[in-house]
C-alpha cells in the first residue's frame, strides 16, 4: 500500500490533525540574560493565593517569545509533568525554556518537589534539545533562581 492510498484510507477512519502556527504581531521579544530580567514577566505571580506554574519560551537569542500557564494548583502544590511543560514549547519552536512558579506562603526555599521537578525538566530538555535554563520561585516580595542558588542540578 503506497502512502497516498494509506492516507486516503486513514482519512475515513482517523481524523486528521493540522497544526497552524500563527505569530501574533506585538512588541519586540525581550532578552533574558540573568534572573533579574525574568522578574518583569513573573510579576503577576506575586499576588496569586494559589500556586501557578508558568513556562516561558525563549528564542535563539534568549528573548521571551511566548509562554504557557502549565498548572494552577492549590495553596501549597501544583501538578507539573515534563510532557505538559514541553508540549507548548516544542509547538512554539522554543530554543530553550525558563519555568517559574509562586510560593504563596512566602518562602523562596525550594521544596523537595521543586527539586524533583527541576531535575526531571533538565533531563527532558537535554533529551529533546530544548534546555531548561532556570527555574524561578516567586513570592510576594522576593525571587529565587534555582540555577543561581542550586547550579549543581545542571552539572
Amino acid at each position: 500500500m503506497n502512502t497516498r492510498t494509506l492516507k486516503k484510507h486513514l482519512k475515513y477512519i482517523v481524523p486528521e490533525l493540522k497544526l497552524a502556527l500563527i505569530k501574533e504581531p506585538g512588541k519586540k521579544p525581550i532578552p533574558v540574560t540573568c534572573p533579574k530580567d525574568i522578574e518583569r514577566f513573573v510579576e503577576p505571580l506575586r499576588i496569586y493565593s494559589e500556586e501557578h506554574f508558568v513556562c516561558f519560551h525563549l528564542n535563539a537569542k534568549n528573548a521571551v517569545s511566548g509562554f504557557q500557564i502549565v498548572s494552577h494548583g492549590t495553596i501549597s502544590a501544583s501538578l507539573v509533568h515534563p510532557r505538559e511543560v514541553y508540549k507548548a514549547a516544542i509547538l512554539s519552536n522554543a530554543h530553550a525554556i525558563i519555568v517559574a512558579h509562586n510560593h504563596p506562603a512566602g518562602s523562596t526555599t525550594p521544596s523537595r518537589e521543586d527539586f524533583e521537578t527541576t531535575e526531571q525538566l533538565i533531563k527532558a530538555g537535554e533529551l529533546m534539545g530544548v534546555p531548561l535554563l532556570d527555574h524561578v520561585i516567586v513570592t510576594a516580595s522576593d525571587l529565587c533562581s534555582m540555577r543561581e542558588d542550586y547550579g549543581y542540578l545542571w552539572s
